[in-house]
């Protein structure tokens, strides 16, 4: 056990990421020494920042604080904190099961734990972050939940209302990290195209985005988790005019049938998600759009799922991710609906819609072959240095293998040419 060392673990998103790293700096500047996500804890403190989102994502966090409790009960650990979007749901009810944690905080107060510990909160050391990611790209948070109430999302109950955060706050943040080394931003938000609406009604990410690309040393902008019901369309005009601007978003539909979609509550038809998409491919010439898209929910029948296959097919994603409804307590969909669709129904379809799109993926990672691309390495292993193209983001997309022949540099840019690829990444060699 090691003294002043403190222990951090994230589970689920980026946006939990963001929060941890938050705390971490403030603890740095108080004198602890921080490990994040260590595959052997050995600090004296551990803190645990959970998820809430999904039931595996429930369990997954739960596993890991009474995999902490046995710690501490053997001696290996002497105190334990719980913070995050499980303790900010379910705070009474963890308190009452997990005596042993020290103390559970929320999603929003986690900075209390400072005072709990004796120590102090930093100023100088606000809107700074210890980088648990590789320095050559970071996570940038530009607000706090959701005004959407889709019919299936716990995350409104666990955030509350969409807070943007002020828009010069942001843009400091990031000049700060390109200060540091930084030249990649993957930008992130429950509802990204949402941003500023709650300031004074209107849409400000397109200026957000804009005055982010002026900022010098800003290499690459990635958006990620936009909504398709409002979409401001200037976006993609930034997207397009500006060379740093990723052509790539990352915005979820959930489904395609009209029928789904309502009883989603999506505020969303599949003539206008059709045409959104048909707008993102003609104003963005080769953009890459990323979905998730969601079997099973209550009362979807074949005919609405065969419509999804036929709508993957026709929008031919370049990434796709998937999911099969799981039911969450307070939900609109929990109180509403049964919850009727059999598992293994919910199963059957998961599988034939991630294997149509394992096609996909493969005829569309084989059409870059002979390409040149630009690509940024994030390390080495083995044989190969791992590296990324605009259109991959860090974690969730295919990946860019160069043959280790000649020293790259990590967190360098280089012109590569694609040999060949998989179903799901690209082999390249140095130009």
């Amino acid at each position: 056990m090691k003294k002043n060392t403190i222990d951090i673990i994230t589970m689920g998103c980026s946006k939990n990421l963001v929060d941890s790293e938050l705390l971490m700096k403030q603890f740095e500047a108080n004198g602890y020494h921080c490990v994040h996500d260590s595959k052997r804890p050995q600090g004296e403190i551990a803190v645990i920042n959970t998820c809430g989102f999904i039931e595996d994502a429930k369990q997954e966090s739960i596993d890991t604080i009474l995999e902490f409790v046995q710690r501490k009960q053997e001696g290996r650990l002497k105190k334990l904190y719980v913070m995050g979007c499980l303790s900010q749901r379910y705070q009474k009810e963890l308190e009452k099961e997990i005596p042993e944690v020290d103390k559970f905080y929320g999603k929003f107060n986690y900075k209390q734990l400072l005072g709990e510990l004796g120590k102090a909160d930093v100023p100088s050391c606000d809107g700074h972050r210890h980088l648990t990611t590789p320095r050559h790209y970071a996570y940038v948070k530009i607000a706090e939940g959701c005004d959407r109430h889709c019919a299936y999302c716990a995350i409104p109950i666990i955030t509350g209302k969409h807070v943007s955060r002020p828009k010069e706050e942001i843009l400091q943040e990031v000049r700060d990290m390109v200060a540091e080394g930084v030249k990649e931003f993957q930008i992130i938000a429950q509802e990204l195209t949402y941003y500023g609406i709650d300031l004074d009604g209107k849409h400000h990410i397109t200026d957000l985005i804009s005055d982010m690309a002026d900022i010098p040393g800003v290499k690459w902008i990635r958006l990620h988790y936009a909504y398709p019901n409002q979409f401001p369309m200037d976006l993609l005009d930034v997207m397009r005019e500006k060379e740093n601007v990723c052509s790539y978003l990352d915005i979820a539909l959930q489904h395609i049938s009209d029928h789904m979609l309502t009883r989603m509550r999506r505020h969303v038809s599949k003539q206008e998600t059709m045409e959104l998409i048909k707008q993102l491919r003609e104003r963005v010439p080769g953009i890459h759009i990323r979905t998730t898209l969601m079997v099973g929910f209550p009362g979807e029948t074949e005919e609405d799922f065969a419509e999804l296959m036929e709508f993957v097919r026709w929008a031919r994603f370049e990434r796709m991710g998937a999911f099969a409804y799981s039911e969450e307590e307070g939900t609109y969909s929990a109180i509403h609906y049964e919850d009727d669709v059999p598992q293994e129904v919910k199963q059957k379809r998961l599988d034939q819609l991630m294997a149509l799109q394992q096609d996909i993926s493969a005829e569309i990672e084989a059409e870059k072959v002979g390409q040149k691309m630009k690509v940024i390495v994030d390390r080495k292993e083995g044989d190969y240095y791992i590296a990324r193209s605009e259109f991959c983001s860090p974690e969730v997309d295919p990946e860019v293998l160069i043959k280790a022949d000649k020293r790259l540099r990590v967190g360098q840019f280089y012109q590569v040419r694609i040999t060949s690829s998989d179903e799901f990444d690209l082999y390249a060699e140095f130009v």
